[in-house]
């Protein structure tokens, strides 16, 4: 852990000397991993390197992903008290034998316990993240789940459709039919049934797959989905930096833990791949992105790429907006509930 920190540290320096004047941070996100294995006394030397050599609003934003089995209320009191003021939860589910199948170290008790603890370390914005579409998931246990996650007042929801990686145990499960994937058919009814139920209890939908309170949005997200410039640190970690309106840049760090305090030892980035972001790609990516946020700026298009842009598409925008899946005015073109379903068939369509 110390040779890790100590490369962190060396990082965090480095791309101060590339950034540190041409940005002011609004947000900082500690992700998993599980960054919750930190004490508070290392996060406070992280912080301190990054207020002395950035520039960081005085209400940035600042979060930090936690297994539930990883806190517990003194934990979480530090956490506060050296300037977390955002906790998110992989809560995942609240059954035990899917906490057992998705190999959480934590239970449904210990989740449960550890959003009690975080509002009364302070904490009052508080995440959990829930998977839905798990094998033979019925909606009535998914149900049950939603019920018990709103049960603990979080000002924000993230609910996800269980993704099949390749090079995963899971995969290798799938390939042996040990398990087998929830059908399209009923994955939609979960993912509508999330829908319906965050809304009548308060929660909006700003994104594909992230409910809130009004006022809670995460600002760290909302930013990747708005072509915002951001830094990532450490092993894996990816950035991405405009140069201009309609271009940029994106970079990666090597994944392996030994290879990254190595390559930063020897004086080098711990990057290991890259892609330049012209403005075909941009484009494509203001469109994708911005359909499964918070819609599709137009005035910001038209602007990078002219007046007539998605001109082509009004029949097609007429239709699906006919159909209800979206709506569109003269400055967005917005999904409706129902077109989040099928964001990603929509963003084809419109994509040339």
């Amino acid at each position: 852990m110390d040779h890790f920190l100590s490369a962190l540290e060396l990082e965090i320096v480095r791309r101060a000397e590339m950034f540190s004047s041409q940005e002011t941070i609004e947000t900082i996100f500690f992700g998993g991993g599980t960054p919750s294995l930190l004490s508070a006394q290392q996060f406070e030397k992280i912080f301190s390197l990054i207020h002395k050599y950035f520039r960081v609003q005085a209400d940035a934003e600042i979060t930090c992903e936690s297994n539930p089995g990883t806190v517990e209320l003194n934990k979480l009191n530090e956490f506060r008290s050296v300037g977390f003021n955002r906790i998110s939860f992989g809560i995942q589910s609240f059954h035990e034998d899917d906490l057992k199948f998705l190999t959480r170290i934590h239970s449904a008790e210990e989740a449960e316990r550890a959003v009690e603890s975080a509002y009364h370390a302070g904490f009052d914005n508080v995440s959990c993240d829930l998977i839905f579409a798990l094998p033979n998931q019925t909606p009535l246990r998914w149900k049950e789940n939603l019920r018990r996650a709103i049960a603990l007042q979080p000002k924000h929801i993230s609910a996800y459709a269980l993704i099949v990686e390749d090079q995963t145990p899971l995969a290798t499960m799938v390939k042996n039919k040990l398990v087998a994937p929830l059908p399209d058919e009923e994955d939609a009814e979960l993912y509508e049934i999330t829908i319906d139920t965050l809304r009548l209890n308060g929660y909006e939908q700003y994104e594909v797959s992230n409910f809130a309170k009004p006022g809670f949005y995460s600002r760290h997200n909302f930013n990747y989905w708005n072509h915002s410039n951001y830094i990532g640190l450490g092993p894996s970690a990816h950035s991405f930096w405009k140069d201009s309106p309609t271009t940029g840049k994106r970079w990666w760090n090597v994944r392996s833990i030994q290879s990254y305090c190595e390559m930063l030892e020897r004086g080098e980035y711990p990057v290991v791949g890259s892609e330049e972001i012209d403005p075909k790609k941009f484009f494509n990516e203001e469109i994708f992105l911005g359909l499964r946020s918070r819609g599709i700026d137009m005035n910001k298009l038209r602007l990078g790429y002219g007046n007539d842009v998605l001109l082509n598409c009004q029949e097609l925008l007429q239709s699906y907006e006919n159909e209800g899946l979206l709506a569109q005015s003269v400055e967005k073109i917005v999904l409706t509930p129902k077109g989040y379903a099928v964001c990603d068939e929509i963003a084809g369509a419109l994509i040339p």
